[in-house]
């Protein structure tokens, strides 16, 4: 089956929660995070439903503890997009935290992502990014940079144009196990 015919057969709605990793931010201050769901709210081909957004320190327990969260909903979730953290100082740990718990990894992700930074904005520094994606308990988990730039960056040109496919083949295996 052709990469067409699997988006062809994409769900129409996709359940997802939005999670800010960071320690200065609130929802009144956190601009990436309304970036993110604006364009999920925007999309015209999905629906994304944006059913649970919040914005937690940039420490590894509470990160996790909160994608276990989404991921015990499984009726209620399909995905969970999460930016901060990804970088390399000591405070970062984001990848760690979900890197931990991923059963699959998604490496063309964070790969294509680099890529991209490094080829329209940042330049060389694209390679302090450890932007990442896998599945969890048959959800998908997609973890970007926390600046305005790279999650627009990684919104419109990566996540928004497969996300639904990506759930339609997590749904996929939800029925068959």
């Amino acid at each position: 089956m052709s990469t067409a015919q699997h988006r062809a057969e994409a769900p129409n709605v996709v359940r997802v929660a939005v999670v800010t990793v960071s320690d200065t931010r609130n929802k009144e201050t956190d601009q990436s995070g309304r970036i993110i769901i604006d364009l999920l709210e925007a999309a015209e081909h999905v629906n994304f439903e944006v059913r649970m957004y919040e914005i937690v320190p940039d420490d590894a327990d509470q990160i996790v503890n909160v994608i276990r969260y989404v991921a015990k909903h499984p009726n209620s979730f399909d995905a969970v997009l999460i930016n901060g953290g990804t970088g390399i100082a000591g405070r970062d740990h984001t990848f760690e935290a979900i890197d931990s718990l991923l059963e699959k990894r998604m490496p063309g992700f964070g790969e294509i992502f680099r890529m991209l930074s490094f080829t329209e904005d940042v330049g060389p520094a694209a390679i302090l990014s450890r932007a990442t994606a896998g599945i969890y308990r048959r959800m998908a988990v997609f973890s970007m940079p926390g600046s305005t730039g790279a999650v627009t960056l990684a919104m419109k040109r990566l996540i928004l144009p497969e996300l639904a496919h990506v759930v339609r083949e997590v749904r996929k295996d939800r029925v068959t196990m």
